[in-house]
C-alpha cells in the first residue's frame, strides 16, 4: 500500500508539463509576429502585381490598336518597343510572384515546426497520462479505502483518475487533428515549391524573349536602314514569298491521298483552350479575311490574339511529334517556330509563330502543360497564336524543296487537305466578345 503522497506524484508531473508548455508561448508569439510581417509583405506585393497587371493591360490595348493600323516601319518599331515594355512588366510580375511564393514557403515551414513541436508536447502529455493511470489503477483499491481515515480522499482519487483519463483522450484527439493539419501543410509546401520551380523557369524564359525582342529590333533597323521605303520593299518581298510558298504547299497537300474515317475522330469539345485568355481573330475555312490573306482563300486553322511571351498550353495529353523553325530555312513565309503534337484522342495540332519552344520531339505532354510562348515568327501581320488541327495519323513533319526560297528545303507539318479539321469543333464553346 502506497503512502498518500505517492498518489500525488503523477499530478505534480502533469502540472510540471503544463508549466513547461507555457514556456513555448513567447516563441509562438514571436513566430506569429513574424508571420504577420510576412503576410503584410505578401499583401503589398499582391498590390504591386495588380498595378503591374493594369500596366500590362494598357500595353496590350496599345498593341491591339497598332495591329489594326497599316504596316509601317514606325509602327513595327513601336510594336517592338511596346512588347519589350510589356515583357519587362511580365518579368516584374513573375519576380514578385517568386518572392511571394518564397515567403509562403517560409511561413509554411514555420507552421510545420510549430505543429511538430505541438505533436511532441502532446506525445509527452499522453505518455505521462498513461503512466499516471497505470500508477493509480494498479494500486489495490480496497487497501486504499481501508487506509484512509477520510472517505472524501478516496473520492478525490477516483475523480483524479477520471480527470486523467479525460485528459489523455482529449490529447489523443488533439494529436490526431494536429497530425492531419501537418500533412496538409506539408502538401501545401510541396505544391508551393513546385510552383516556385515553374515561376523561376518562366522568369528565365521571359528574359530570353526580351533578348530576342531586342535582337529583332536591331535586325529590322539593319535591314531597313531606318528607312520607310526600304521597309515597304521588305514587306512586299515577304508577301510575294509567302504567296508563292503557300501555293506550293497547297498544291502538294492537295495531291496527297487520305481517306478520312470519321469513326476514328473524337466527339466535339475534347480539347481545352491553348491560352488562358481567349480572343479569336481568324476562324477556320473560307472567311472574308481568308480571301485577303491566303492564296487559297481559305485559312487552315484558327488564330488567337496572343502578345509576345504568352504561355501556350497543350490542349490534351499526347506526344510531341516534332518542333522546328521555318524562318531558319525561309524567313517570313510560314509557321516560324512551331510545335506539332499528336494527342491520345485521335487528333493532332500545330502551334505556330512561337517566340520560344519549351518541348522537344518525343516529349510526353499533358493537358495544360506549357509547351512554348507565343510570338511573331514566320509570316504574321502581328503577334498571335496559330492552331491547326488534323486527324492524328494524317500529319507528319516533311522536308520539301522550296520554290519561294530557291536552294533551300523547308521542314514543317504537312497533311492532306481533307485531313485539316475545324479546331472550333473540338475546343470548348466560344462566344465572340
Amino acid at each position: 500500500m502506497k503512502p498518500l503522497h505517492d498518489y500525488k506524484k503523477p499530478y505534480k508531473r502533469l502540472a510540471a508539463l503544463v508549466m513547461l508548455s507555457a514556456v513555448f508561448v513567447p516563441i509562438l508569439f514571436v513566430r506569429a509576429q513574424t508571420a504577420q510581417d510576412i503576410q503584410a509583405k505578401i499583401e503589398q506585393r499582391n498590390a504591386d502585381i495588380a498595378a503591374l497587371e493594369k500596366e500590362i493591360s494598357q500595353y496590350q490595348g496599345q498593341l491591339n490598336t497598332l495591329g489594326q493600323q497599316k504596316s509601317s516601319l514606325n509602327n513595327s518599331l513601336a510594336e517592338l518597343d511596346l512588347n519589350r515594355k510589356k515583357l519587362n512588366a511580365d518579368i516584374s510580375v513573375t519576380g514578385k510572384k517568386i518572392e511571394n511564393t518564397n515567403a509562403t514557403i517560409s511561413t509554411l515551414g514555420t507552421q510545420i515546426v510549430s505543429k511538430e513541436d505541438a505533436i511532441e508536447n502532446d506525445k509527452e502529455a499522453i505518455k505521462l497520462g498513461f503512466r499516471s493511470l497505470d500508477e493509480l489503477e494498479t494500486t489495490n483499491a480496497a487497501a486504499t479505502i481501508l487506509s484512509r481515515a477520510n472517505f472524501s480522499d478516496v473520492w478525490n482519487d477516483i475523480d483524479n483518475i477520471i480527470t486523467v483519463r479525460d485528459n489523455v483522450r482529449d490529447k489523443i484527439v488533439e494529436l490526431q487533428h494536429i497530425k492531419g493539419d501537418l500533412e496538409v501543410t506539408r502538401t501545401d509546401t510541396t505544391n508551393a515549391r513546385d510552383e516556385l520551380v515553374k515561376l523561376k523557369a518562366q522568369l528565365a524564359d521571359q528574359k530570353k524573349i526580351v533578348d530576342q525582342n531586342t535582337a529583332e529590333k536591331n535586325k529590322l533597323l539593319a535591314q531597313t536602314k531606318d528607312n520607310e521605303a526600304n521597309y515597304q520593299k521588305l514587306l512586299q518581298d515577304r508577301v510575294a514569298k509567302k504567296t508563292t510558298f503557300e501555293k506550293e504547299i497547297s498544291d502538294y497537300e492537295s495531291q496527297l491521298k487520305y481517306i478520312l474515317d470519321p469513326s476514328k475522330l473524337p466527339g466535339g469539345g475534347v480539347l481545352s483552350w491553348p491560352l488562358d485568355n481567349i480572343y479569336v481573330t481568324q476562324l477556320f475555312g473560307k472567311t472574308e479575311a481568308g480571301k485577303r490573306l491566303y492564296a487559297t482563300g481559305s485559312h487552315n486553322g484558327v488564330d488567337f490574339r496572343a502578345s509576345v511571351g504568352t504561355p501556350v498550353k497543350a490542349m490534351a495529353d499526347g506526344v510531341v511529334a516534332g518542333t522546328g523553325d521555318t524562318d531558319v530555312q525561309c524567313p517570313g513565309v510560314s509557321f516560324g517556330r512551331f510545335v506539332l503534337i499528336k494527342y491520345d484522342n485521335g487528333l493532332a495540332s500545330t502551334f505556330g509563330h512561337f517566340s520560344l519552344i519549351k518541348v522537344a520531339k518525343g516529349d510526353r505532354v499533358v493537358r495544360g502543360q506549357v509547351v512554348g510562348y507565343s510570338g511573331a515568327t514566320g509570316y504574321v501581320t502581328g503577334p498571335h497564336l496559330h492552331v491547326s488541327i488534323y486527324a492524328r495519323d494524317a500529319v507528319d513533319l516533311q522536308t520539301l524543296p522550296s520554290k519561294s526560297c530557291p536552294g533551300h528545303v523547308l521542314t514543317q507539318p504537312i497533311s492532306p487537305t481533307n485531313a485539316y479539321l475545324d479546331p472550333m469543333i473540338y475546343l470548348p464553346p466560344y462566344k465572340a466578345p
